[in-house]
């Protein structure tokens, strides 16, 4: 049984044609319209419908020619824009005659809702548009005719990338061929292809009638591409605040194809995603956010209204887990977040100091944050945790294993509870958190990202950190091991090398073969020394975020990290002569 089994159906006749309308949720909340794309139903759309329609009442209409709405007769010029804009009207006033609705539209469904929220007719009837995978044809047009008058090395190659993308738009304007094959071949092998290529995952998506759906909606393109291209409406603004949804893997369309998209759109809000076409197949969970947040906040009063941050269309929403975020690096990679409008779990073995991390993080700009308290060097604390965690917030879309400890001493006066201390904290860790929150990204199927936090030192030997040391190199070599496992679930793992970064973890570093007294000197120096230099962790936590979006292996943050990392590889002898050098401590 699917979500969409329990739905409560009706028909909408509309230009000749029956529409099959399915709704869920309650009428008298605000309405939220999913119009699916091609070769689609409306049955794409049910993992995100069943996650709004505990908030809003949710609507889905199969379109003209698909799933179980009729086809218009004849199909040539019976899928144009003007009649596809009748028809939503149809099922608005049908659904919600009284209020605007919502409308959210994928692939064809968004190429269409452009058409919806920017002619005149449909004004007052669309409270909010979500736009996901799918332009408007009109602008599409203006962004061809501005290369094409004004070509620059730039602008080609950006038309020439869109162009190899929209190879399939060609095959469809061939006649009979693409309906023989979605009636043969390609019909019975495009759920395989969708699982193989876009992990879609497999079940009650695509539905039986797909072969006719990818058939009829061939006209689609040919009604409407052609002639919109060559004379785009001029004015195609949009009349409500609408959000834009672009996922970074698209195989059919290009990021650039979405520049300059604030002059039809003033009230925008930009969302990316690290996904590939059929996102209301493979992210629900984060559509389904995005959508209430964005419908929650336009009911409110606040539409447009996003966090502010650099990459606030990139971790709007998401739920970032940070270990260590009490103080220096960790508690500037989560301010970082919540000023990106991230969700936060703020975790810290000072409870207090967690505390404090989650209150300022909801200041900054986080929409919740929340400290929990663990150890991570505590195997079934960890496991506690990652349970709760689950179980109240969600599962981690980015999890920053940061928390770490120094120590500081000859290989002989460290002893063995020393280096149980040391891997204890800074590589078992890391390795609880990559099995316990790793292990539920990939449960879940929808990506993710890992960041490890290693050390400069993981590459740079020293006869002063070989406990330390030791374990950073163990942390750099697991996130590349995990890197290459996890490639192929989305799920992406970074190493992260600081360097001298002005925190307090100098202040608490353990000195072996040294008494009280001795420690506590050294400590004091090697403070002195760190903020002489002066590098502060809001440097490391940007350089945090910014491996995330670009997806990074090891990212050396300091000139010093940067500098050891590449004689690492290109002149190692030089580093291991250094690494005799004995510290001025």
């Amino acid at each position: 049984m699917t979500v969409l089994d329990g739905a409560r159906e009706r028909w909408v006749h509309t230009g000749g044609v029956e529409l099959c309308v399915a709704e869920l949720g309650d009428p008298r909340r605000p309405t939220v319209v999913l119009v699916h794309g091609y070769p689609d139903s409306k049955e794409v759309w049910s993992e995100v419908a069943g996650r709004l329609a505990g908030r809003f009442h949710v609507v889905l209409y199969d379109v003209r020619g698909h799933g179980r709405s009729t086809a218009p007769s004849p199909l040539r010029g019976g899928f144009t824009l003007e009649k596809l804009t009748d028809d939503f009207l149809a099922v608005a006033d049908a659904v919600s005659p009284d209020r605007p609705v919502h409308l959210v539209g994928h692939d064809w469904g968004s190429v269409q809702s452009w058409e919806f929220v920017t002619v005149k007719r449909t004004e007052g009837r669309i409270a909010s548009f979500t736009s996901m995978s799918g332009p408007s044809l009109d602008h599409f047009g203006h962004w061809i005719n501005k290369r094409l008058r004004r070509p620059t090395p730039r602008r080609v190659g950006q038309l020439l990338g869109q162009g190899a993308k929209s190879w399939y738009v060609y095959l469809l304007h061939t006649p009979v061929l693409p309906e023989l094959a979605w009636r043969g071949p390609l019909g019975k092998r495009w759920p395989g292809i969708l699982e193989r290529v876009e992990k879609v995952p497999c079940g009650d998506y695509p539905t039986a009638s797909l072969p006719s759906d990818a058939a009829h909606g061939a006209w689609l393109y040919r009604d409407n591409v052609r002639p919109r291209l060559r004379r785009p409406r001029a004015d195609a603004y949009a009349h409500a605040p609408v959000q834009l949804i672009t996922p970074l893997g698209d195989a059919f369309l290009s990021e650039r194809l979405y520049d300059g998209l604030e002059l039809w759109a003033p009230r925008l809000t930009r969302r990316t995603l690290p996904a590939k076409h059929w996102v209301p197949r493979t992210r629900p969970d984060r559509l389904a956010d995005w959508i209430t947040d964005f419908v929650t906040a336009t009911e409110d009063g606040r539409s447009g209204a996003a966090a502010k941050g650099k990459y606030a269309d990139r971790f709007g929403g998401q739920l970032v887990l940070v270990t260590g975020a009490g103080n220096g690096i960790g508690r500037a990679t989560a301010f970082a977040f919540a000023e990106a409008g991230a969700r936060v779990v703020a975790v810290d073995r000072d409870a207090e100091a967690a505390t404090r991390t989650a209150e300022l993080c909801r200041l900054i700009g986080a929409p919740a944050a929340w400290a929990e308290t663990v150890d991570v060097s505590d195997a079934q604390a960890m496991e506690k945790l990652a349970a709760r965690v689950a179980a109240e917030y969600g599962v981690v879309d980015v999890l920053v294993n940061n928390a770490g400890i120094g120590l500081s001493g000859s290989f002989f006066d460290t002893t063995p509870q020393d280096w149980q201390k040391v891997l204890d904290v800074n590589l078992w860790g890391v390795i609880h958190g990559c099995r316990l929150f790793g292990r539920q990204m990939t449960e879940r199927g929808q990506g993710g990202h890992i960041v490890n936090t290693a050390s400069a030192a993981a590459f740079q030997p020293s006869r002063a950190l070989p406990a330390y040391a030791t374990s950073k190199a163990a942390v750099l070599m697991l996130s590349e091991c995990l890197r290459a496992e996890l490639a192929g679930r989305g799920i992406g793992v970074t190493a992260i090398c600081p360097g001298l970064v002005n925190t307090s973890i100098t202040a608490t570093a353990h000195f072996a073969g040294v008494d009280a007294t001795e420690e506590k000197r050294r400590q004091q120096r090697t403070s002195r020394l760190y903020e002489m230099r002066n590098y502060p962790p809001e440097k490391v936590a940007d350089a945090v975020l910014e491996a995330v979006v670009h997806n990074r292996a090891v990212v050396p943050v300091t000139p010093e990290a940067r500098g050891a990392h590449l004689m690492s590889r290109f002149a190692p002898r030089v580093l291991r002569r250094l690494a005799r050098v004995k510290p001025p401590l």
